[in-house]
């Protein structure tokens, strides 16, 4: 009888995350150490080292746990492909242990295990990538609301200078070109045409 590995996937984004939590979820799980991979890299994509060794060493019938959905990744069909790769491809079985109906390891010819948690993860990630965009949407219209009161976002604008009067009724007489004024500026000269027409 094939020996059923259990490997444990753990990831955090930034420096400032600490993954002890989740190595004490896995080793509370019987995740061996040796069998624990681990990212400290961004859940945008699957470009992730450790991700992929992991890949390369399950076999099927392994399981591989994780503590919560979002350490596999997120971004919605990013997450159920992968999902697909290795419960169909690879017939390797996961675990997520915050979502109990998350966890596709079968009972003899029962695939209702599976069935079940393919339909959470697909509601599940579909409920994520709505709210992200709803995010988006509400720090655009945020942004939107500031610039409308005033608030002025990026760089500070460079202050105009006491020559420039001077600089731009010499160069509407044309008497020197806008690269020309802007140089005597010591600005860009989208800068000078900027302040030129009251951009």
């Amino acid at each position: 009888m094939k020996e059923i590995n259990i490997y444990g996937y753990m990831r955090v984004s930034t420096k400032e995350q600490c993954e002890k939590r989740q190595f004490i979820a896995l080793r509370n799980f019987s995740v061996p150490e040796k069998n624990i991979f681990f990212d400290k890299i961004s859940g945008k994509d699957f470009n992730r080292p450790e991700y992929r060794k992991l890949l390369r060493k399950v076999k099927p019938g392994d399981v591989i746990v994780v503590e919560s959905i979002d350490r596999i990744g997120r971004n919605y069909e990013e997450i159920l492909e992968q999902w697909r790769i290795i419960t169909k491809e690879k017939k390797v079985h996961i675990v997520v242990m915050d979502m109990p109906l998350l966890d596709t390891r079968q009972k003899g010819n029962d695939l209702t295990g599976t069935f079940i948690a393919d339909l959470v993860l697909q509601i599940l990630s579909y409920v994520a990538q709505t709210e992200r965009e709803n995010i988006r949407q509400r720090q655009k219209e945020g942004i939107a609301a500031a610039k409308l009161r005033g608030v002025r976002f990026g760089r500070p604008r460079k202050r105009i200078p006491k020559e420039f009067e001077k600089i731009k009724e010499d160069w509407l007489d044309k008497k020197i070109v806008s690269r020309e004024a802007a140089r005597c500026l010591g600005v860009a000269p989208d800068t000078f045409l900027r302040w030129v027409y009251g951009k």
